[in-house]
């Protein structure tokens, strides 16, 4: 007969030379608890002193105050559920009433163990697009991605080869609101948490936005407003730029006028083409949005305004 399963051990396991080797945490069994709120004095012991009386352990902890007198506080901890004393509901609502109303504090808790579904838009360019398939499949990007949308049928045995459901909804200025409408429904009925837009070429309306109710992040040349249209690296080409780059923000109503996730530039010489240009932007770009969507993905993003702090 076999003996049942001992769920208290008295020893620890033991290692070849005889010796107890420490109990290994699960990396998947954290949790991210990001916080704004008014500063004041005692928020980072209170927190701290509510994880370790909760058995929480903290792997990691950032913080910021735009002034420490009067000004907003943003802090990002990282911790430890092993020991954790309470379901997640029960510590969420505890953390709620005992630091969170007398503090006001705007708060969230992600697990790492409920990866974020993240949602593409993409039209023809497969740049951003393949960068970003590629990162999820090598373990670089903790996601879901649930479904990607298109106004066109092009890259649709690019995602058929990772496995992803395509969807084709065109748009044109007729349809756009049906078109719109329909892509919230889609992202909504697969359980999206955000959307990226990589290099999708079309304009999101205010409705889109609102009905979508969750993040978006767009990825775009940081020629822009300096050169606009359809032909930027042909214009920064005749004005003979010296540095090219990307933006990658979040999307508002306002035209590329979001909050900044993350940029970046590299230098530019009087050696290069139209083509050339195209050829390295098009890495800045998959590069930035890479970054942005990591940051994003690891709770390292609160906005503020229309700014962010990424720690």
């Amino acid at each position: 007969m076999t003996a049942p399963l001992d769920p208290t051990p008295s020893s620890s396991p033991k290692s070849s030379s005889g010796a107890s080797e420490p109990a290994r945490l699960d990396p998947n069994n954290t949790a991210t608890l990001t916080i704004a709120c008014p500063d004041r004095k005692g928020i980072v012991a209170a927190v701290s002193q509510f994880l370790l009386n909760h058995g929480a352990n903290i792997l990691h902890s950032d913080q910021h105050t735009t002034d420490p007198s009067g000004g907003q506080f943003f802090m990002r901890m990282e911790f430890h559920l092993d020991g954790l004393d309470l379901a997640r509901g029960a510590f969420e609502r505890a953390f709620e009433s005992v630091i969170a109303q007398p503090f006001e504090m705007e708060w969230r808790v992600n697990y790492t163990a409920q990866p974020k579904r993240m949602a593409i838009l993409v039209s023809r360019y497969d740049h951003c697009f393949l960068d970003l398939l590629w990162r999820k499949r090598r373990g670089e990007l903790h996601i879901e991605i649930p479904l990607i949308i298109s106004n066109h049928e092009d890259l649709r045995r690019d995602a058929d080869m990772f496995g992803i459901p395509f969807h084709v909804v065109p748009v044109t200025k007729q349809n756009k609101a049906e078109a719109e409408a329909e892509q919230v429904r889609l992202m909504h009925e697969a359980g999206a948490d955000f959307a990226v837009l990589a290099r999708y070429m079309q304009i999101l309306s205010g409705e889109f936005l609102r009905g979508f109710g969750r993040p978006v992040i767009n990825i775009h040349h940081s020629f822009l407003p300096a050169f606009i249209g359809a032909n930027p690296y042909r214009a920064a080409f005749n004005r003979g730029v010296k540095l090219i780059g990307a933006t990658s923000h979040y999307v508002t109503e306002e035209l590329d006028a979001g909050p900044i996730i993350a940029q970046d530039v590299i230098p530019v010489t009087h050696r290069e083409t139209p083509d050339s240009l195209m050829r390295m932007g098009r890495d800045v770009e998959r590069q930035v949005l890479a970054r942005a969507v990591k940051a994003h993905v690891e709770d390292r993003v609160l906005v503020y305004g229309n700014k962010t702090v990424v720690f």
